[in-house]
């Protein structure tokens, strides 16, 4: 039924599209890299932003998943890492142009910091290159369960690479967010501001937003309790959070919680 009411709401709204989602690791770098590759992910080697972070990639189709974090001694200059949230906390959207995306923004009252530019080095067939990035974020006020922002991507190529996007475990997408708030109405109606599509409730605090590619759920603790038991991830004294990250997988449905990162991942037909 949720599957039904998302694809009429997908062919409706086709307007913003998901370009990453990150998972915050913090210091826990090499463990993490471990704990997602025996989950059958193909992680890509390690990445040095110019802005002072590390990172390892999952490649799919369109859109991947970023584990990033602090190496060490870099306490300083990614301080905003150490502050935010073990776990889940960033959803990305595509922009072929951060300037104008920039400018939505301000017209929504969602602007926050103006677009900044960064890269990292990939060796591709023995030799460096940058592989180079431009993003916007939304006001922190306005998604207070994580960092939500978009990305330009200068040279994709050196990100979309075949090698990359055959994974194990067979997934191929990132087809839903589970967002956990006290305030689901709200919640919901800024997603849909922001990616252009609307709201649909799909029953008593559980809403849904479609974009072209991914199904933002919002929903209240309660109903969060409800979806994952036992596995569902404690909201403590927030008022939001990334709750689940939900991928397309073939083989094994099945939720995983990783407590280490405090993060669920629902694998699902």
């Amino acid at each position: 039924m949720l599957l039904k009411k998302w694809q009429r709401l997908d062919r409706e709204a086709k307007i913003m599209q998901l370009d990453h989602v990150v998972i915050n690791i913090r210091a826990d770098m090499d463990g993490a890299e471990i704990e997602f590759g025996n989950l059958g992910f193909t992680i890509t080697p390690r990445g040095f932003h110019t802005l002072g972070s590390i990172n390892h990639l999952m490649i799919f189709e369109t859109d991947y998943l970023e584990l990033i974090g602090i190496p060490k001694g870099g306490e300083t200059k990614r301080a905003d890492l150490l502050a935010a949230p073990l776990g889940i906390n960033g959803l990305v959207f595509k922009s072929e142009d951060v300037e104008a995306t920039f400018k939505r923004l301000k017209v929504l009252g969602m602007d926050g910091e103006p677009p900044r530019a960064f890269s990292r080095p990939v060796k591709i067939d023995g030799a460096m290159v940058d592989a180079k990035f431009r993003t916007v974020s939304v006001r922190p006020d306005v998604f207070p369960e994580g960092r939500v922002y978009f990305c330009e991507h200068g040279t994709p190529e050196l990100v979309w690479r075949k090698e990359w996007q055959s994974h194990k475990n067979k997934i191929t997408a990132v087809t839903e967010m589970v967002v956990v708030t006290t305030t689901v109405a709200e919640t919901a109606k800024n997603y849909a501001d922001l990616v252009g599509s609307k709201v649909e409730m799909l029953t008593s605090g559980v809403g849904a937003v479609a974009t072209a590619d991914i199904l933002i759920t919002i929903c209240s603790p309660m109903q969060y309790l409800g979806r994952y038991g036992e596995s569902a991830s404690d909201l403590g004294n927030r008022g939001s959070m990334f709750g689940a990250l939900v991928f397309t997988s073939p083989e094994n449905p099945n939720v995983v919680r990783l407590p280490v990162y405090d993060s669920v991942l629902e694998f699902k037909n």
